[in-house]
């Protein structure tokens, strides 16, 4: 019954992601724009992709520093698996998040440049290197995680790291941008991130989140059972 509990959710979170992901992919081309900056043009449509994207990143980030502080606590090793899936999601999605990033600050705030211009792709913007940073740390992570080939000593201290990783990402998203400005809204003394959507935009923005957030969990907890039963073959190989 657990299992069929569990397959039924996974099919209802997968569905639901996939038909709000489907859903903003085609109603993000055909909404009307632009959006409440001029400068942003037809560009503005990435709104609905980009930042679904980081809500998705930083969902797992937490998401991982949780299931690290549980393997601490209980010391079992299911939980560091589920931290070391989640931050795989944590840097998968960041990635997108920031390659997304790249391509609109090269239109937006890059498009007087030519394009072997470095400054045309990457502008050094606070919050776009922040997110960089970031996602820097939790590679780290991963590089952390290769040094060791005990499994408990491994688990142990990568989840010490992510503890630290995780405590970075509202800091580099939100604090430092806040306090040095650049061009990337919502920085500085710019809160404009939002203000200006219709009620149409709006929807197609928080259904991309929701699409983005639902999608996030969908993999994880495929590859929490992939990884799950990788473990019990290794293991039942072992007793052979």
């Amino acid at each position: 019954m657990e299992l069929n509990r569990k397959t039924i959710l996974n099919w209802v979170l997968g569905f639901i992601a996939f038909a709000c992901i489907l859903y903003v992919i085609f109603k993000g081309f055909s909404a009307k724009v632009p959006y409440q900056n001029p400068m942003n043009d037809q560009t503005a449509r990435n709104l609905f992709y980009h930042v679904p994207l980081w809500f998705a990143a930083m969902l797992m980030g937490y998401t991982s520093v949780v299931y690290s502080i549980l393997y601490l606590r209980k010391q079992d090793l299911k939980w560091d698996v589920r931290a070391h899936e989640a931050a795989r999601l944590m840097i998968l999605f960041g990635l997108l998040g920031l390659a997304t990033g790249i391509l609109w600050s090269r239109v937006t705030w890059g498009g007087d440049k030519e394009n072997l211009d470095p400054q045309a792709w990457w502008p050094w913007d606070p919050k776009q290197t922040s997110a960089l940073i970031c996602i820097l740390i939790y590679a780290g992570y991963m590089v952390l995680r290769r040094s060791f080939d005990e499994p408990r000593q491994k688990a142990k201290i990568s989840s010490v790291y992510n503890i630290f990783a995780a405590a970075s990402i509202y800091p580099l998203f939100y604090v430092i941008p806040k306090v040095m400005g650049g061009m990337h809204p919502n920085t500085g003394n710019d809160q404009s991130a939002l203000k200006g959507l219709s009620s149409g935009q709006n929807s197609i923005f928080w259904l991309g989140v929701l699409g983005m957030v639902f999608l996030a969990i969908y993999l994880l907890r495929l590859r929490i059972r992939l990884r799950s039963l990788e473990l019990k073959m290794e293991a039942f190989e072992d007793e052979q």
